[in-house]
């Protein structure tokens, strides 16, 4: 189901976090984050595979696009099974009324050109700065967030010791799947290869940051 909070505007930029479920308890989830107003106006949570989750989010995305008349930026997990709806995701785009995020995948050999890597890899690596950086932008109130689900997540979200490290992690009968595509989102959000904002757009977005806090320090570890 989607949770729109307010009315998407033309030349509006958005960027879509999205987390693929292949089934069970899990959730898809996408967050759709404004660069030019940052906060997220529109969310997409919904306990089905990524399949019927896709088939449901790219018209919205070309409504998007015909809205702001740019387009949207999605950048699907490819974790989990995530690459085969990747593609399909890619060959649905036969208007090109959206862009399927490209992973970095390095500068390759002298001759060649690296093939593309549509999606986002959570990793070792990858994850601890996305969670860094959302907790960052959230404690420093630099992005806006009106869905009380991705709140309430981020009040179960926590930090357990493991075998090997401490990990934040959703607790046990939790979900994190709002959050990890929230900090996609971000990710996409800070990426430079992603259309930057005018001057005054930046400026017009810092004065619209609210002087509050959306979580306390009890919540999002």
């Amino acid at each position: 189901m989607f949770r729109q909070f307010r009315k998407i505007e033309s030349g509006e930029q958005i960027v879509v976090g999205y987390d693929l479920s292949m089934g069970g308890p899990d959730y898809s989830a996408a967050q759709f984050m404004s660069r030019t107003k940052y906060d997220v106006p529109l969310v997409y949570h919904s306990n089905v595979i990524a399949t019927e989750a896709t088939n449901a989010i790219v018209p919205v995305l070309e409504k998007i696009f015909e809205i702001t008349g740019i387009p949207p930026v999605i950048a699907p997990e490819r974790n989990s099974g995530g690459v085969f709806e990747i593609e399909r995701m890619v060959e649905m785009n036969r208007l090109g009324k959206y862009q399927v995020f490209v992973e970095p995948t390095g500068a390759g050999t002298m001759g060649t050109t690296p093939s593309k890597r549509y999606g986002w890899t959570t990793s070792s690596t990858t994850r601890p700065k996305m969670l860094e950086d959302l907790k960052h932008a959230l404690d420093k109130n630099l992005i806006r967030v009106y869905d009380s689900a991705t709140v309430n997540e981020m009040f179960a979200f926590i930090v357990t010791q493991t075998s090997h490290a401490w990990r934040a992690q959703a607790e046990r009968g939790a979900h994190d799947d709002l959050i990890m595509s929230l900090a996609i989102a971000l990710q996409l959000h800070q990426d430079a290869r992603v259309a930057q904002m005018s001057d005054e757009q930046w400026d017009t977005a810092i004065d619209q940051i609210p002087d509050v806090n959306l979580i306390d320090s009890k919540g999002f570890y």
